[in-house]
């Protein structure tokens, strides 16, 4: 059975005070409610990744990820931050590729594998993101576009390797834009993903990797989505940042499939 995912990106948001009020409001939330296989991952800026570790160890359910790594394990990067200085605080995930890391500070597919290989090297497991603008939807290349991020991103690992990966679909058209992805194109998407990643590695290895959807999840549009095939939980944003939210989302699970 795949892992079921919800994974809270809150982005460059929460005052320390705001983020540990907000990570025991969750803690306390979930309790023991989850089914076993349904794992919430936190993702705050990493000035905050230390401090709320002693809260989220609290329940077994929780596992706290970060936003970025470097390419490189360490060296005069000023301002990065390496993947074995995640490790070493017991960071278990990390956010690779996101859009706004791909469009704001220009983030390529090949410098996206260098920090997938690093991650993984350091006993990280990505979220790789990956997702179409609103012209390559409207020019009905998205199967195409995708295909390529994750070719260049992903396809050079090994079988045992890419067993370690998680994926996560942005449609990038449908964040702040106005426009809302159904919950068939989400499905059509992380379909087509499981498929070219059967074609590449085989049934088990696509069948066990966890897709999350990242296009606007909220408590009102979780449970319809989760309860598509191929949509194995959600990378939050905003709703992230609202216990009440964030929690309902990830207990969308219980009556989903």
């Amino acid at each position: 059975m795949r892992q079921k995912i919800v994974a809270g990106n809150w982005k460059m948001n929460k005052n320390m005070e705001d983020g540990q009020a907000l990570t025991s409001e969750i803690v306390n939330m979930v309790g023991d409610e989850l089914r076993d296989d349904v794992k919430i991952v936190l993702c705050p800026p990493f000035v905050y990744l230390t401090a709320l570790k002693g809260i989220v160890k609290e329940n077994k359910h929780i596992s706290l990820g970060a936003q970025n790594c470097n390419e490189h394990a360490s060296g005069a990067y000023t301002g990065e931050i390496a993947a074995p200085m995640l490790t070493a605080i017991g960071v278990q995930y990390v956010i690779l590729g996101h859009s706004e890391r791909r469009e704001l500070f220009g983030e390529s597919n090949e410098l996206l594998a260098k920090k997938i290989n690093i991650a993984l090297e350091h006993s990280l497991t990505p979220i790789f993101c990956c997702g179409e603008p609103l012209q390559i939807r409207e020019q009905n290349t998205q199967e195409d576009y995708v295909g390529k991020q994750i070719q260049a991103g992903l396809f050079h690992l090994s079988p045992e390797a890419f067993s370690k990966i998680v994926v996560a679909y942005e449609p990038i058209w449908a964040i702040g834009t106005g426009k809302t992805a159904s919950t068939d194109q989400a499905q059509e998407m992380h379909a087509t993903i499981r498929k070219q990643i059967t074609e590449k590695y085989g049934e088990d290895i696509a069948n066990n990797t966890a897709i999350l959807y990242g296009g606007s999840v909220k408590p009102d549009n979780a449970e319809e989505l989760f309860s598509c095939m191929d949509v194995d939980g959600g990378l939050v944003g905003g709703a992230s940042l609202k216990s009440r939210d964030f929690v309902d989302i990830a207990k969308a699970f219980q009556s989903s499939r």
